[in-house]
């Protein structure tokens, strides 16, 4: 009879824990760098998104100025055919790609034109109004809105070229990050207020595109008005009453500041009416009003629309 002898192969046995354990330590690490780095990484990628966004639309903000004073300065030489017809394209990038192999959100954008024709209650009332528009400038924006995932906690922000700003909404409040067109002669008995307005005109159906890739602007010089006269009250109807607050009477900055804290204007803002308004009135000085309003054609998204 034969006893047959059994042996463990403790070599063996070894080798397998060994890589069990190699396998439970790069699970536990790419574990830690899911929960605690993608976020971040994530987070400065949608941060370093909102500072690109916001210089696309300081550069769109300096070709519709360009567009506007070639296209005024050619239109009074009598020459307007140069300029109605040229066009340029801004681009915006909407949104910003996950990340490879690793769980990760996209964030998205959406581009919108509120054009003369949609404005509605959105506008400068004057008074006496201006004979070109005698129901109040419309107030007009090119407004981006930002779907992040990470970067401040998810909240929405929204950047608008309104009345020539450019005005920055986060949940923590409202600036006017870039202050519109606006140029203040102070003399003896008038506060003289030299103010570029652009007027957006928008093309039916390009008014609006959203997603994450790179979109493009696309502005055009049409015309512009002019407007001249002392006024009794400049109202301003806007989503962004704190913003516009912000660019006039905003301590030592604020392009209105001198001369509302000597008391030659006022400048206050009502939250009573639909939407909010910013107000400025005279003080112990008159208000001179010198408006350019510039209409420019604006239209968004793949192709364009010619006319």
């Amino acid at each position: 009879m034969k006893h047959k002898i059994f042996f463990i192969n403790e070599r063996g046995v070894a080798g397998v824990i060994e890589a069990l354990l190699l396998v439970a330590l790069v699970a536990i690490i790419l574990s830690f760098i899911q929960l605690y780095y993608i976020p971040e990484i994530m987070k400065d990628r949608e941060a370093d998104h909102m500072d690109q966004v916001s210089n696309q639309f300081s550069y769109l903000k300096s070709v519709i100025e360009i567009q506007s004073t070639m296209g005024i300065i050619n239109e009074e030489s009598g020459n307007p055919k140069y300029t109605a017809y040229t066009s340029s394209s801004s681009p915006i990038t909407m949104g910003s790609r996950e990340l490879p192999y690793f769980i990760s959100q996209r964030s998205s954008g959406q581009i919108s034109i509120i054009d003369q024709d949609s404005s509605g209650p959105y506008k400068i009332n004057i008074q006496p109004a201006p004979l070109d528009f005698p129901s109040g400038i419309p107030l007009t924006s090119i407004k981006y809105d930002a779907y992040n995932y990470y970067y401040l906690d998810a909240s929405k922000i929204i950047y608008a070229l309104e009345g020539g700003g450019i005005i920055l909404k986060q949940s923590d409040g409202e600036i006017m990050s870039v202050f519109p067109a606006m140029n203040i002669v102070n003399y003896t008995d008038d506060i003289e207020i030299n103010w570029d307005i652009p007027v957006f005109i928008c093309v039916p159906g390009k008014n609006i595109t959203g997603g994450y890739k790179e979109s493009y602007i696309r502005t055009n010089y049409t015309t512009y008005y002019e407007h001249q006269g002392t006024a009794n009250f400049v109202q301003i109807y806007t989503d962004y009453p704190d913003a516009w607050k912000h660019s006039l009477i905003n301590t030592s900055r604020g392009l209105l500041w001198e001369y509302y804290d000597n008391g030659y204007l006022n400048v206050q803002v009502d939250k009573s009416t639909n939407p909010d308004r910013v107000i400025i009135t005279p003080g112990t000085k008159n208000i001179d009003l010198r408006l350019t309003i510039i209409e420019i054609g604006t239209q968004v998204g793949a192709g364009a629309v010619i006319s």
